[in-house]
């Protein structure tokens, strides 16, 4: 029997409901086997963050190296990373490896609206995106980074998630080269506890990938996957609480 083996390369959320763990209940559920490279430590609930311990670049790398040289890697996913210093050393390690799924979530503020990375770290993007399959911002996270890089330049395919937009309706669309070439749609799903949903949504595409399935299809059955979260949120928390985990 073979597992496919995913790296959450990503920051630690002490509410449990994003990054790292996230990413590890996800990945399990879906069949994988999660490997993790902590890159900030956060000290957060459903409310707020409230202190951030970033890690030092080489102790993140001394983390992947030694998972992808023991036990090897199908997929990456890549969430919270914080500083200059880790973007650009995970950049000039993932660019050496094999040709993979790598899923990059550009993470910039927390639900609650804490901020998550600084302007320099978020310069650094543009290099890791050079070696990314898919890049997953929210419609602020695009219009941010798109201050920098116009829609035809970005490196790698960009799923824009439509969870910021206004409507009963939202989109997500995948855009490769400035031209969208997939658009799902679904009814909002109202409820406040959403905290998660970018971690949940690319590691379970770089689960999917990394089990086999093509971008288009892993792309549709994570969001059914998050979807289903959602809906089956536990209710817990004064504010963003963490969505449920579903049956599959």
């Amino acid at each position: 029997m073979t597992i496919a083996r995913i790296l959450s390369i990503a920051g630690s959320d002490s509410g449990g409901g994003a990054g790292i763990q996230a990413d590890i209940r996800t990945i399990t559920q879906l069949g994988g086997h999660a490997m993790t490279a902590v890159t900030a430590i956060t000290v957060q609930n459903s409310v707020g963050v409230s202190a951030i311990e970033m890690i030092d670049a080489d102790i993140v790398i001394a983390q992947v190296d030694a998972v992808v040289r023991d036990f090897g890697v199908d997929a990456i996913k890549i969430g919270m990373i914080g500083s200059r210093d880790s973007v650009l050393a995970i950049a000039q390690y993932i660019e050496k490896l094999d040709p993979l799924p790598i899923i990059f979530d550009p993470v910039m503020a927390a639900s609650s609206g804490a901020e998550l990375v600084n302007d320099d770290g978020i310069a650094a993007f543009e290099t890791l995106m050079q070696s990314v399959t898919l890049l997953t911002p929210n419609l602020l996270e695009y219009e941010r980074l798109s201050q920098s890089i116009s829609p035809q330049d970005y490196p790698c395919d960009v799923l824009i998630k439509g969870g910021h937009g206004e409507g009963r309706v939202l989109s997500e669309r995948l855009v490769r080269d400035g031209e969208e070439i997939q658009r799902w749609q679904g009814e909002r799903i109202e409820t406040e506890h959403n905290h998660g949903t970018g971690c949940t949504l690319s590691s379970a595409i770089a689960t999917y990938m990394g089990q086999g399935d093509d971008m288009i299809d892993a792309i549709a059955k994570s969001r059914q996957y998050v979807r289903a979260s959602l809906q089956c949120a536990p209710n817990i928390g004064a504010g963003h609480g963490p969505m449920g985990v579903p049956k599959i």
